[in-house]
């Protein structure tokens, strides 16, 4: 039991790994942040249909559970939408800061969807990432508007994380994400469609260069991520999940001033704020491990 829960956070932790390396890609894209999502979704509904198809392991769900499935990918559709358009209007280091939001957003919508009461602990752990993120959106002014639509990046993925883990229990991590899969293609179709005929935005190629980034993305950062993230859900919670994508700022912030030279353009507040968000996965690892003690004892 021990072993298969060791194996359970190795998982968590390559596809937190996996999740740092989508903002460097999404930095790198020279597209529309509607444009890259919608692609995003699109090569990874098709790349995952003809992996199942030439295995025949197509799924099958009736009508109703395929509506709720793909509903589930609407939700992470608008998450990829919200986070990308964050890095495109402030750098990847804010975006992926952001992110970790995620953890004080499932602290407080898990008790209302399990009717169970608010953890003490999760909360304070989760007010000290908002206390970073605070620091850093006082003081960097000119990240504002990134970090609001970070903000609502973090409270969407918090939502879909929280719904899945409901969905998930009865039903196959393949299944769950190509109908996920297929929902949110589906749902930037329309979006881009409505922005082409009543916005006047037109249709945009990628280049070469994208057309491999977004391969990329597709490929290890959609369908190897969340293929891992369906399937831990099944034995860890939602929160711990959650909480786990804190780490994704680390590696994001490590690659984007590695590949990226990002370094120069993040201030003292910045890192005061990153520090505090750190501290906060460091004390929720600390909490929690006391508490599986406490159990066992």
């Amino acid at each position: 039991m021990e072993t298969n829960l060791r194996s359970e956070y190795i998982k968590l932790h390559i596809s937190v790994l996996l999740a740092g390396l989508t903002g460097i890609l999404g930095k790198l894209i020279t597209m529309d942040a509607v444009y890259l999502v919608w692609y995003r979704l699109c090569f990874s509904f098709l790349i995952f249909y003809i992996i199942l198809f030439c295995l025949r392991k197509l799924p099958k769900e009736k009508p109703v559970e395929m509506l709720k499935i793909s509903g589930l990918g609407m939700l992470l559709g608008l998450h990829f939408l919200f986070f990308f358009a964050s890095i495109k209007f402030a750098n990847v280091a804010v975006g992926v800061v952001c992110y970790s939001l995620e953890g004080f957003f499932t602290s407080l919508f898990e008790p209302i969807f399990y009717k169970k009461p608010f953890s003490r602990s999760d909360i304070l752990c989760s007010l000290i990432a908002v206390a970073g993120i605070s620091v850093i959106f006082h003081l960097d002014t000119h990240f504002r508007v990134g970090i609001l639509l970070g903000i609502i990046s973090a409270a969407l993925i918090a939502l879909y994380t929280i719904l899945n883990k409901v969905a998930v229990q009865k039903k196959s991590s393949k299944n769950m994400l190509f109908y996920e899969l297929l929902g949110g293609s589906v749902f930037l179709s329309i979006v881009i469609f409505c922005c082409m005929f009543c916005g006047g935005m037109s249709f945009e190629v990628p280049s070469l260069m994208n057309f491999a980034y977004l391969f990329i993305l597709a490929f290890f950062c959609t369908i190897g991520l969340y293929i891992l993230q369906i399937h831990v859900l099944r034995t860890l919670s939602a929160f711990t999940v959650s909480f786990y994508g804190n780490f994704e700022p680390i590696y994001g912030i490590l690659l984007a001033i590695l590949f990226l030279g990002e370094g120069q353009q993040l201030t003292f507040s910045f890192y005061a704020g990153m520090l505090l968000i750190l501290l906060s996965v460091f004390l929720q690892s600390f909490l929690s491990t006391h508490k599986h003690l406490e159990k066992v004892c």
